[in-house]
Order: C-alpha cells, then sequence, then structure tokens
C-alpha cells in the first residue's frame, strides 16, 4: 500500500477505510461512495499529498448523479474559505452558538484589572457567561497551540471579576495540540477544534446543528460569498429563511434558485 502526505506533513500509509468513513459522514450514497474509493485508489503513488486525493473525490463527486455530493464533501474547506481574515469565523461560530440557545456579542470590548480586552465572543445563557477565543488558520496543516491556551487563560483571568464570567473556550478550524488539551483541561478551560472534543467537535456542532457556512455552496463565485460574509451572512440557513439576503447579489431569478435549491439539500430542509 502506498504511503499519502497529510496536511502537516506526517507521512502514513493510504487507509481506504478512513476515506470511506469520511464519504459516508457527508451523507453520500453506498453505491457512489463505493464508486469514489476505486477512483481514488486507480489514482494513488506513493506520497501522494491529501489535498490531490481531496481533489480527486470532489473532481468525481461533481460529475456524480448527485453533483450536490460535492459541496457536502467540501465541509473542511468551506472552514477555510472564510478566511483570510478571523472575523467571518467569529461571526459563524456565533451562530452555531445561537442555536443552542447562546446570546452572543462579538469582537466586543471588556474591560480587564489591567487593561481592556477585544473579546472575539462574548456569550451569555441562563446563569453562564462565556469568552471565546477563535482562532482561525487559512493552512490545514496548521495546529493551535499551548501558546493560545496560555493567552485565553491570562485574558479570562484579568476580566473575569469586573465582567462576572464563569468560563473561557478556545474554538479553531483546524487541531489543537495536546499540550494546548491538556492545558485547557487542567484550568478548566474548554478546547473545541475540528476533530475534538469527540461528539462535540467543530464538525459534530456543525452537523447537529445544520450550520452549514455559505461558502460551501458552488452555485456561488468566491466574490459572492465574500459579498455575503461583509454582510455578516454566513449561513446557508440564513439564505432560506430569508431570500432577501441573495437579493443585493443581483442574481438572475434562475440562479437564484440554483443557490437555494443547494443550500435546501445541504441543511436537509
Amino acid at each position: 500500500m502506498v504511503d499519502i502526505i497529510k496536511a502537516s506533513g506526517k507521512i502514513e500509509p493510504f487507509n481506504e477505510q478512513k476515506l470511506r468513513e469520511s464519504i459516508r459522514r457527508a451523507g453520500i450514497s453506498k453505491n457512489i461512495e463505493s464508486l469514489v474509493a476505486q477512483h481514488v485508489k486507480s489514482k494513488l503513488y506513493e506520497n501522494i499529498p491529501t489535498s490531490e486525493i481531496y481533489n480527486h473525490i470532489i473532481e468525481f463527486l461533481g460529475k456524480s448523479e448527485i453533483p450536490h455530493y460535492k459541496s457536502k464533501y467540501s465541509l473542511k474547506q468551506a472552514i477555510m474559505d472564510l478566511g483570510p481574515t478571523g472575523y467571518p469565523f467569529e461571526d459563524f461560530f456565533a451562530k452555531i452558538m445561537e442555536t443552542e440557545a447562546f446570546k452572543t456579542e462579538t469582537r466586543k470590548a471588556l474591560q480587564g484589572k489591567a487593561i481592556a480586552h477585544e473579546i472575539d465572543i462574548l456569550s451569555e445563557k441562563e446563569n453562564l457567561r462565556i469568552i471565546v477565543e477563535c482562532k482561525f488558520h487559512n493552512n490545514p496543516g496548521t495546529k493551535t497551540d499551548s501558546q493560545v491556551a496560555l493567552f485565553t487563560k491570562s485574558r479570562f483571568d484579568d476580566v473575569k471579576e469586573l465582567n462576572n464570567l464563569n468560563q473561557a473556550w478556545i474554538v479553531t478550524n483546524t487541531k489543537i495540540t495536546k499540550d494546548a488539551i491538556d492545558y485547557a483541561l487542567y484550568y478548566g478551560l474548554k478546547a473545541i477544534s475540528w476533530n475534538f472534543p469527540e461528539k462535540e467537535s467543530l464538525r459534530d456542532l456543525i452537523e447537529r446543528t445544520a450550520s452549514f457556512p455559505i461558502t460551501i455552496l458552488s452555485a456561488l463565485s468566491s466574490g459572492q460569498k465574500q459579498r455575503l460574509l461583509e454582510k455578516h451572512i454566513v449561513l446557508c440557513r440564513d439564505l432560506i429563511s430569508d431570500q432577501k439576503n441573495l437579493i443585493f447579489l443581483n442574481l438572475p431569478e434562475e440562479k437564484q434558485r440554483d443557490v437555494l435549491e443547494e443550500a435546501k439539500f445541504i441543511t436537509g430542509v
């Protein structure tokens, strides 16, 4: 079996089971899953980058009998496309928290005992008040490390008393190092990354709440997505629930129908 090179630079053997699990998780039918696996195996060579494997999968799904599968499989890339700044990711995670009955404010200034801080997300539910530090990375191989955990703990300690805060969270769109997790757990911080913690990871939260970003939509151009993000329109369901959000893009009616059809397919509406 050939080796593959992950985004982090790590080399490991190709694992067909992992490939199939990732396809299945995107809700792709069993028949197409087998066809995708066959296609990928026919393209393998020694030390093939995982990014190239991803491109083969996306290309194949886009030509399949259900082309919208291409969008569903591209969730991780769609989160990357919220960049290049971290602001849309902050808006995005705030929306996820709102589906869990939190009230949120983004980029909120809080006075600490020593200095003032701009908080990525201030969130509140019942008697629980939380600050969230969002770490957005444009490179999938970049991990959030212990320095972020140290910084978040220090910031929380400075602002918690004056602002009646209960907890601090660290949220990242990629992975988080073991040291950062260990530090966070020891000091009572909550850490959420693309695949951590089990059943409560960023991916889990997105799928459970159907909070899919507009960047997942292939029917919109990059420029159109950026214009929506600038207006803080970040979720597919925001387009479905209020179709006025598409009007300012000046899309033809047929194009609007295409966008909404794809958004509904992805969110399962």
